[in-house]
């Protein structure tokens, strides 16, 4: 089982709003076909540099995935929909070969004054244990990607047993080589995790991906490790939904909501 990263960053840089990516974006389904994580990222990357305004802040991000993202070249757009001087809306697309894969839209709005008293309604995250877990999952998943990408540290459950879960998390590498990552991007490359941290469904016998992510943070987020307390709820005859808090060291940050599909596995 490896626990060491495959790549020195999830994308590399092929000029203008064009990546490669490596393997360390490939998902626990197949080695062909990226995380969410990473693919979140990237278009958030893209939000926060599109036509930056001062003392402004992205506040919420919701990516649709169109298509299963393949590990290969891929090419970002993106645009204001809605512009504003204290709230805007963006939009981007993530395409491969001209085929759109993946789009989200970005609330950009105002900083909040200084003054503002801030409230907290969450319980306080558990320590950060002393020792990185071994990276393992359901038989059959792909390891050598994402997964042993991201050093994760589980205080509660983990990816062998289904519960809720909770566990810290830091990225080994950046989402672009050379480049340091923002607050928002170390958020969403965790995100898309809500339904393995929390899975209460049995990944080798059920089929179980996302079609969305939502990520709605009310502070960015301070250093590396975050804590994510994720829980699936799921119904015959309907769907099933993840939904998890995110903190820091400091205290919760935001909330992630995910729309699963659950099916049998087909050949």
């Amino acid at each position: 089982m490896s626990t060491m990263p495959p790549a020195e960053s999830f994308y590399e840089p092929l000029g203008e709003d064009a990546f490669a990516s490596t393997p360390a974006t490939a998902g626990p389904w197949s080695p062909d076909f990226q995380h969410g994580g990473p693919v979140s990222a990237l278009l958030g990357r893209a939000f926060e540099r599109h036509d930056p305004a001062p003392g402004t802040r992205v506040a919420r991000v919701t990516v649709e995935i169109l298509n299963p993202v393949p590990v290969a070249p891929l090419r970002v757009a993106v645009r204001t929909v809605r512009p504003g001087r204290r709230v805007s809306l963006l939009e981007a697309e993530l395409s491969h070969d001209g085929r759109p894969v993946a789009r989200a839209t970005g609330w950009r709005i105002a900083a909040a004054p200084a003054h503002v008293e801030p409230t907290d309604h969450a319980p306080a995250p558990p320590p950060l244990p002393d020792d990185a877990d071994t990276v393992a999952a359901w038989p059959g998943a792909h390891l050598d990607g994402y997964l042993s990408a991201m050093e994760w540290r589980h205080t509660d459950g983990s990816f062998t047993r289904r519960g809720p879960g909770r566990a810290w998390a830091r990225s080994r590498i950046p989402l672009v080589a050379g480049e340091s990552d923002s607050p928002l991007v170390r958020a969403l490359v965790l995100a898309d995790s809500a339904s393995g941290v929390g899975a209460q469904l049995d990944f080798a016998k059920l089929l179980v991906i996302n079609t969305d992510v939502t990520v709605a943070l009310h502070r960015d987020p301070v250093g590396e490790w975050l804590c994510m307390d994720a829980r699936v709820h799921a119904s015959p005859g309907g769907s099933a939904l993840a939904q998890a808090s995110l903190a820091d060291t400091s205290g919760e940050i935001g909330q992630v909501l995910q729309t699963l599909l659950v099916d049998e596995h087909r050949s």
